[in-house]
């Protein structure tokens, strides 16, 4: 658990203080502490901030949602296919035409134990367990220890001069700031060799930077051997003539340098580093001109005479670079002149400039650097992946900007930078991995900087440095120095310390080092930089020596011998620390004690003693405080260690006081090793002690954390310090936490007690999250140094119980913390909630130490403080309190608080969480839903608990959490639907997890507990249902956009977790790269590239998703737009299978508890099993995907088998319907998947009837009554292009389905293909022994079926012409009626829409009879049930007047009992009415003996209700009616109530109508004309441009095929109708008055008409060639009908010779006379109507000018030539009928005689002189009718 982490040590080896001088520590107690806190290795709690191995995320399959009108599946089904036909393209290649990449829908059958996947990770898709814990009030963040920016190494590749490199050259690099002239690090020295010997030696230095800057900068110093006098001078490097030295100057050189050991200053150069476009701040993206990759740029940027040239080296070998290093060619080097300062680096301007011909090659690289290190590069600066192409993403961001170069502010600047591209390294990077911080030739240099930073050291280093600046001698000389330390100044011979550190890397430490020679200088300049290691301890004798020598620099036969000139000394006790420059004088000669004032005066010095000699030192320690407080503090610490001072300490009281004082730098410079010692005399100091030591370690915590730049709630050095460097003492001495705890206990309850506890107390709570953290940390140093021996290091260590005393005062501090909580939050103070997270977390860090139970108890102290609902502060703390808490890495694995019980905390956050849904605080209900969920999310991604029996196990933690909200559900209601959905989410994958018997066990409790529950599972399909913006009305999508509580960020999705839309509006912010493919990747870039400039502050998609979002209420809709399409389709994909696995999930549930049902193990409804039914009915009528529908029937079969009998009961009718209505709804999709499976649902549906009722009316009632209602959803009809109507697709599908559910053929193939066993249909119930299922019944069902679709589908296609075409309009609404009669209510409401049709076209007595047929269908219905006041006698009187009314509808009438529907609105009262309501119509039109009947129908009621005020009226109008029927028939013209007409289309433009023949019923003043031109009006309408319409004229046969093609004939004759006793094949004319006779009802279905013809061809001829055809045409149905036209079905003709015309002519007026006489009278009062018809009828018969008639006949066929044509037996019936004829006018003239008056005298002679006349002509072809008459 505790591991030891080396420590990342910024301080090179080089520097790394080790004890040299073998001095005894341990008499310095506080150098040892010194030294062990930088040396000691850190231990760090992997555990603190939490472990989580998360198993990756899932990856999810494309859901597929049909509509009605799509196929999805089959597209993506042929796009693959043409896939692979094509090539073997990759999935992703092909989008199908919804514009979205689907992978294949895998078989129902592969699904293991569930059915889909869990809805968790598709609400969660982007769950991030690092991201949740940040959203924790007070999370600690774990800090890595302090590192600094960047890292960049030099390496010296080569140096060249025009003239040659023959002798070599050595130099030092070092960081310097040219602004502050200030030098950064310590030099690097390297030394170049001629060619000839050896190439340059290959170490590198390592140099450390905060930050980039402008002004920092390298500074090359080269020096050569000092150049010999009268030799080969250095200016041969700067000529200006290019000149190669001659082979005698190069072999001079040569020798020169091998004897002469000393060096002189050569040149010297200065590289920046960075280009002024970088900020300071910035270690960010590189600017326009900076050539090195984002953080190391650099260009040579002087603004200087001399172009800096620069050759692209490609020959450099790159075997050890991370693609970050750049070559750098420096030609700027500057010869020096007699002497340059630091003043003449910085102004180029001046003369000591003199440009050297040559070339310095560097290689710079950037190493580590945190925040901006490119993905790729890890901390050792190696490439980590080589998979990923470096070069294009270096190529962005540097080659694009090289064309800037220089092309900023004066700089002419034409150095060029070679970036080695990436691929370069995979290429010869066999040790691209090699970690570069472990080679052995690189110098590590020293940061100066670390002396001076407000940081704690955490290094030891203890050494100075000397720079010796000047010496001012009188004349001019060749001198150099020596430098030495010494220990004392007794003898002057003795040898010095060994201290110094040599020039090159690796050889020991020497006991002098020399600086250059100044070459003939009076004032001798040095640019050396001198280090040596310093003792531990100082004494004031302690001095460095500096020995001055002169140095001949002649050849002479040996190497020149250096001469002393004189001494300085420097004591280190008094000047180490001093900064400023130091002058020394110089001494002749060294004599002993030297240092001492006494022994001053006796030395002789050079120039009078003056202080000649100018120097500089630095020092740098990590054991020696600069700071005399500090200083004292340790002093007084040794002496209380050592018990060297009086025992009561007041000293070190007062140094441990005056830390106050100390300031905040040279604090936090000795922070760590300052807490170590106060920790220290806290765990083992008196009680004053100790008490002095905490307060004063409190203020020096406080002073951290409130001085330094870091303002996070927890300070880094702090957090370092807990985390990393305590390590209490490394087990020396016992553990600090017992001190600590009683220290702060006794403070805590004295403030408790009342007492005054000053300022300190409050630092102590604001700082209380750090002396937690020691505690634990002390506490488990202990723990695992206890058990460090005893156990394997595989084994757990066992929690460690901590010693009672101990554990009271822990549990007494923590309870005085509590109360500081409780207290502040109610001020609302931050203080408050940041202590109570650091609480929590210190029960946290706890858990992992020790015994558990012991935590609990501090946990359920916590709960007893914030009991039950608290304000809103509090509660929020409780909250954050359990989130911390949970957020444990073994929470699953927690006991309970005692052995029996499970585990103790997750049934106290189910208790909080509950509670807290109940709190009126709704962002707190939110909070209590979110660390739920987040929870689970963990457990479920956690790589621990992926086993079945783990999910088990933390289903069943979590259990009660439902039981609780079963009992509560109020609760749950009052939730909003974010909340809810994070609930349910949470409830479905508990359940999801759980085995059968908790599940049984949750069911079992009782009826109303398991409904509830399956509310939630409905509430689950209800909120997670996917719904397309674009659904159809079909998918009941509703509109409605939640405004919903606007959370922070905006809402891209309603239904998904809250933090996917702070994932999608960061990731749109950035415009990230999804996960992916790198070709993904540049892809997206490439789709920004015109997006986000750099210029904006982020893209203009996120701007634009903000202006949508600042909108009120913006919808989700808008946002989702502003995505990227690839965000877009993620978020589309998470919310498809999101849905998809809610539904597969209920399912999963549903399908468990219907086999639990049958086995009558649970508590339920078993009457209605309203759980399944109610779950089913929201399955169906919700949007689902393809997967979920295929899953879905094989659970619907075996559910219908198990419970069909309760499902299929009456109880359940609004489920059947449902179910029904939805089956046939899914029947009309153009998915086949879908469409072959609702036919099998309703298979399913008709075998349960089959088995369980027997038959299958009721299911057909319901089918209807469903088709019904779906045809109002469904388009049944889609415009053509030219405007008509024709059916559409839907309803072509439908028609399909329908026969395919009757087709017996595919029955098997059908079931196979959607999952079933394809005995599927014929499953045997137990009960019954035979296959009850019968084809043929099914096939009358699905017939039924499709008479109900035509109709319906007919209707609708009439729309257009609905208003122009009445007839036919009538005739759709008759069909319908027809079609839905199985339905009361459907035939009931379709007939009244046919009345009204009726009534606007003033067809009344139709109209009327629609109204008996509604009467009719609920009088039926009440006699079946025998409540009505009607028998069967009442029944079939109404038949007579509508035939309609027919027996078979009423026998489903019974059955039709559906909720919303059936017979129980049926009453006697509607019957009534309808009768009423007919009454009032057939009198309009005026057909008053069917009045009579109705009313005697009404009569019935009235008396059994003894409503005698309704009988009354009933008679009254009875009376009424007879005397109307009476003065009908009284009436001298006959009445008619109607015309009739036969029509006769023919043409296929009139499509059915085509060759069929109607008989139209019309109002009574309604002629020929009228109806042709009616008629004519509407089929004209509908013919186009190149279509006409011809009338036939005449009445005769028409001959379909001798018709013009193309054309549309009508014929419109006018018929007669024919009575029921009427002998049609009498050859009489028809008169129809003489026919009316009685009262007889007018029910007409029979009609005829007769057509001249004559046999030559002619219509027309003389009488005796004229023959009649009689025509008569049977109609389906009778007159008055439903409809105003009927179809003929039958017409038979008789045809009529010329004289059985005659013949006929004369005896219809014989027969009309004989009529008008015979006829009775009632009294004398009403002769005058008879009086005139009798005139009428004797004016046509006798008058002389109509003699014609009979006359006629005589000469057409008893004269001449006809006469002998004729049988003799017609001749006699023609001669009988004219005698007849001709008594019987005389008989009538003989009346009219008697009943005229004196005005008629004149016409009773006309008419007897016409009876003279005509016997007379008769008498002519009859001589016998003289004698008759």
């Amino acid at each position: 658990m505790l591991q030891l982490r080396h420590r990342r040590d910024s301080t090179p080896a080089t520097t790394r203080w080790q004890n040299k001088f073998d001095e005894k520590l341990e008499q310095w107690p506080h150098l040892s502490e010194l030294v062990l806190c930088y040396t000691t290795d850190w231990v760090k709690d992997e555990n603190k901030y939490g472990h989580y191995d998360s198993i990756g995320l899932v990856s999810f399959e494309n859901q597929i949602y049909e509509g009605p009108d799509t196929d999805i599946e089959t597209e993506m089904r042929l796009a693959s296919a043409r896939r692979t036909k094509t090539e073997d393209t990759t999935d992703d290649d092909i989008p199908s035409t919804s514009g979205r990449q689907f992978a294949e829908v895998t078989s129902v059958e592969s699904v293991p134990k569930h059915f889909g996947a869990s809805p968790l990770p598709a609400y969660e898709p982007a769950f991030d367990w690092e991201n949740e814990r940040l959203m924790t009030f007070g999370q600690r963040i774990s800090e890595a220890p302090i590192s600094h920016g960047l890292k960049i190494s030099v390496k010296v590749q080569s140096l060249s001069f025009q003239a040659g490199l023959v002798e070599p050259f050595h130099g030092t690099i070092c960081l310097y700031n040219r602004e502050r002239r200030e030098k950064l690090s310590e030099d690097f020295h390297f030394h170049v060799l001629p060619t000839e010997i050896q190439d340059v030696n290959a170490s590198r230095g390592i140099f450390y930077l905060d930050a980039p800057s402008a002004s920092v900068c390298l500074l090359i110093q080269l020096e050569k051997h000092a150049t010999e006098e009268g030799g080969v001078s250095s200016s041969v490097y700067s000529r200006k003539e290019p000149g190669h030295l001659t082979e005698r100057e190069r072999q001079k050189l040569q020798v020169w340098s091998q004897i002469m050991p000393y060096r002189e200053s050569f040149a010297w150069a200065v590289v920046s580093l960075f280009d002024n476009g970088i900020g300071v701040a910035s270690g960010g993206s590189a600017s326009p001109s900076s050539p090195l990759a984002p953080s190391v740029s650099g260009s040579i940027s002087h603004e200087g005479v001399f172009e800096p040239s620069a050759k692209i080296a490609l020959d450099g070998k790159l075997g050890y670079s991370s693609g970050n290093s750049v070559i750098v060619e420096i030609s700027n080097l500057s010869k020096v002149k007699e002497s340059y300062t630091e003043d003449s680096l910085q102004d180029p301007k001046q003369k000591a400039h003199k440009p050297v011909k040559g070339v310095l090659r560097l290689e710079i690289e950037k190493h580590q650097n945190s925040h901006t290190d490119m993905e790729n590069i890890s901390e050792s600066g190696s490439v980590t992946n080589d998979s990923v192409d470096l070069g294009d993403r270096l190529a962005d961001s540097a080659f694009r900007k090289l064309p800037h170069n220089g092309s900023e502010g004066p700089q002419s600047c034409n150095s060029k930078w070679n970036l080695y591209d990436g691929r370069e390294i995979s290429r010869n990077g066999s040790n691209a991995h090699e970690n570069p911080d472990l080679s052995i030739d690189e110098f590590h240099t020293f940061d100066f900087r670390t002396t001076m930073r407000n940081e704690p050291f955490l290094q030891l280093f203890h050494c100075l440095y000397v720079y010796p600046l000047t010496v001012s001698l009188g004349r001019k000389r060749n001198l150099f120095i020596q430098v030495e330390l010494r220990e004392d100044d007794v003898d002057v011979g003795r040898q010095p310390l060994e201290a110094m550190y040599p020039r090159e890397s690796g050889a020991s430490l020497q006991k002098f080092v020399n600086t250059q020679v100044a070459v003939g200088a009076r004032v001798a300049c040095y640019h050396d930089e001198i280090k040596l290691s310093l003792p531990a301890v100082w004494t004031p004798s302690h001095h460095l020596l500096f020995t001055f020598f002169h140095i001949d620099l002649q050849t002479k036969q040996e190497a020149p011998k250096p001469v002393v000139v004189g001494y300085a000394s420097l004591p280190l006790s008094t000047h180490a620390q001093l900064r400023s420059e130091i002058c020394l004088p110089i001494m002749r000669e060294l004599v002993p004690h030297y240092l001492q004032d006494a022994g001053k005066e006796r030395l002789d010095y050079l120039e009078d003693g003056k202080n000649i000699f100018k120097l500089r030192l630095r020092l740098c320690s990590s054991l020696y405080p600069a700071n005399e407080r500090i200083r004292d503090f340790f002093l007084e610490y040794d002496r209380h260690t050592l018990r060297t001072s009086p025992p009561w300490g007041s000293e070190l009281l007062e140094a441990i006081n005056s830390l106050k004082n100390v300031d905040s730098t040279a604090l936090l410079q000795f922070l760590h090793p300052i807490l170590n010692m106060l920790l220290h005399l806290i765990g083992n100091g008196g009680e004053t002690l100790q008490v002095a030591a905490f307060r004063a370690m409190v203020n020096i915590v406080t002073r951290v954390q409130q001085e330094s730049v870091d303002d996070a709630e927890r300070n880094h050095f702090l957090v370092n310090y807990v985390d990393y460097a305590f390590d209490d003492f490394g087990g020396r001495q016992p553990p600090v936490y017992p001190g600590l705890s009683t220290v702060w206990g006794s403070l805590a309850r004295s403030k408790a007690k009342g007492y005054r506890v000053g300022p300190v107390y409050d630092d102590v709570l604001a700082m209380a999250w750090f002396f937690l953290e020691l505690i634990v940390k002390s506490m488990a140093l202990e723990k695992s140094r206890l058990f460090y021996h005893s156990l394997s290091t595989d084994e757990d260590i066992p929690p460690m119980q901590l010693k009672e005393g101990v554990f009271r005062c822990i549990m007494q501090l923590y309870d005085c913390l509590l109360t500081e909580v409780h207290e502040r939050c109610k001020k609302g103070l931050s203080l408050a909630k940041r202590l109570n997270s650091s609480l929590a977390f210190f029960c946290y860090d706890l858990l992992s130490i020790i015994e558990p139970r012991q935590v609990f108890e501090l946990v359920s102290l916590y709960l007893d403080k914030f009991s039950g609902v608290c304000q809103s502060v509090l509660h929020d703390c409780k909250l954050t309190f359990l989130q911390i808490i949970c957020d444990h890495d073994l929470f699953v694995e927690m006991p309970g608080r005692d052995p029996s019980d499970r585990n103790y905390l997750s049934s106290v956050l189910i208790q909080e969480l509950f509670l807290t849904w109940d709190h009126e605080d709704l962002s707190l209900r939110a909070k209590a839903a979110r660390i739920i969920v987040v929870l689970l999310c963990k457990h479920e991604f956690d790589a621990r608990y992926q086993k079945p029996e783990d999910k088990l196990y933390i289903a069943q933690l979590y259990l009660p959490l439902v039981g609780q909200i079963l009992d509560e559900m109020p609760v749950f209601y009052n939730l909003n639907s974010v909340e809810k959905r994070e609930v349910l989410i949470v409830i479905l994958q508990i359940v999801r997890n759980l085995d059968d018997a908790s599940l049984v066990k949750a069911w079992q409790q009782s009826i109303a507990r398991t409904r509830l529950f399956f509310k939630l599972m409905e509430e689950c399909l209800n909120l997670f249902e996917h719904r397309k913006p674009a659904d159809s009305m079909l998918m009941g999508c509703s509109s409605r956009s939640p405004v919903g509580d606007g959370p922070a960020s905006p809402k891209y999705s309603d239904r998904l977790s809250p933090t996917v839309n702070n994932y999608l509006s960061e990731a749109s912010r950035q415009e990230v790269r999804p996960q992916g493919t790198p070709d993904n990747g540049y892809l997206w870039q490439r789709v920004n590239s015109q997006l986000s400039s750099p210029s904006q502050p982020y893209s203009l998609r996120e701007a634009l998703a903000q202006a949508q979002s600042s909108r009120i209420g913006a919808s989700a809709q808008a946002l989702r737009e502003s995505l990227h399409p690839m965000l877009r389709q993620k978020l589309e994909l998470w919310e498809e299978n999101l849905s998809a696995s809610v539904s597969h999930q209920v399912l999963e549930i549903t399908e468990k508890f219907s086999t639990m049902a049958a086995s009558h193990s649970i508590s339920t409804d078993y009457g209605k099993l309203d759980c399944i039914t109610a779950i089913f009915m929201s399955f169906f009528s919700r949007n689902q995907p393809l997967a979920f529908w295929k899953t879905l029937f094989p659970v619907f079969n075996i559910v219908f088998d198990l419970h069909g009998v309760t499902l299929m009961a009456r109880e359940n009718d609004r489920f059947l319907k449902q179910i029904t209505f939805h089956l046939l709804r899914l029947a009309v999709f153009r998915n086949e998947s879908i469409r072959k499976r609702a036919v099998v649902g309703l298979q399913i549906l008709v075998k349960s009837s089959f088995y369980y009722i027997m038959q299958t009316a009721r299911l057909r009632v319901m089918l209807i009554i469903t088709l019904s209602e779906l045809m109002s959803d469904v388009q049944v009809t889609q415009m053509k292009s030219d405007g008509t109507l024709e059916e559409s697709g839907e309803a072509r599908r439908l028609r399909k389905s329908l026969e395919e559910m009757a087709d017996e053929s595919k029955s098997s193939n059908l079931l196979r293909d959607c999952g079933l066993p394809e005995g599927a249909l014929a499953t045997i119930p137990e009960r019954s022994a035979e296959n009850k299922w019968s084809w043929s019944e099914v096939k009358y069902l699905s017939d039924s079926l499709l008479l109900a679709l035509d109709a319906s589908l007919e209707h609708a296609l009439l729309g257009s012409v609905m208003s122009m075409d009445r007839y036919a309009a009538a005739e759709s609404f008759y069909k319908l009626a027809m079609a839905f009669a199985p339905v009361p209510d459907l035939h009931i409401m379709w007939l009244l829409h046919l009345c009204d049709a009726h009534q606007e076209m003033q067809s009344w007595a139709e109209a009327a009879q629609c109204a008996v047929a509604v009467a009719g269908v609920v009088m039926q219905a009440l006699e079946a049930r025998n409540d009505g006041v009607w028998s069967k006698d009442h029944v079939t009187a109404l038949r007579k007047i509508c035939p309609m009314v027919s027996s078979e509808i009423t026998s489903e009438a019974s059955a039709a009992e559906v909720e919303g529907y059936g017979a129980s609105k049926l009453t006697v009262d509607s019957a009534v009415k309808y009768l009423q309501l007919a009454n009032k119509l057939f009198s309009q039109a005026e057909l008053y003996h069917f009045c009579a009947s109705i009313l005697e129908l009404v009569i019935p009621v009235n008396k059994s209700r003894r409503a005698y005020g309704q009988l009354a009226k009933c008679h009254t109008l009875l009376t009424n009616i007879y005397e109307s029927i009476l003065e009908q028939e009284s009436s001298p013209i006959p009445f008619t109530d109607a015309t009739y007409y036969r029509v006769g289309f023919y043409g296929e433009r009139f499509g059915k109508l085509d060759k069929k023949e109607y008989v139209y019923r019309e109002p009574r003043d309604v002629r020929l004309g009228d109806i042709m031109e009616k008629l004519s009006h509407i089929y004209e309408s509908r013919m186009d441009g190149n279509e006409t319409l011809h009338i036939i004229p005449d009445s005769r046969q028409v001959k379909a095929d001798e018709l013009q093609p193309g054309v549309c004939y009508l014929q419109i004759t006018a018929v007669d109708p024919v009575m029921e006793d009427e002998d049609l094949g009498s050859r009489r004319e028809r008169i129809f008055s003489l026919s009316t006779g009685s009262v007889r009802a007018r029910v007409f279905d029979r009609f005829l008409f007769d057509t001249p013809f004559t046999k030559n061809g002619k219509t027309q001829g003389g009488l005796e060639d004229q023959w009649k055809r009689r025509t008569v045409l049977q109609t389906r149905g009778s007159f008055p009908a439903l409809v105003n036209r009927l179809l003929v079905i039958k017409s038979e003709s008789l045809e009529f010779s010329p004289v059985e015309n005659a013949i006929g002519m004369i005896e219809t007026r014989t027969a009309a006379l004989r009529n008008e006489l015979e006829e009775p009278r009632s009294s004398e009062g009403d002769q005058l109507p008879r009086l005139q018809s009798l005139q009428r009828i004797l004016q046509g018969s006798v008058a002389v000018q109509v003699n014609s008639g009979v006359l006629s006949v005589c000469t057409a066929f008893l004269s001449g030539e006809p006469a002998t044509r004729l049988r003799s037996q017609e001749l006699q019936q023609l001669i009988a009928a004219l005698l007849e004829f001709m008594a019987v006018c005389k008989r009538a003239i003989r009346v009219h005689f008697r009943l005229i008056g004196d005005e008629d005298q004149d016409f009773h002679t006309q008419l007897v002189n016409g009876f003279q006349s005509l016997t007379a002509e008769l008498s002519h072809y009859i001589p016998a009718i003289l004698s008759e008459l």
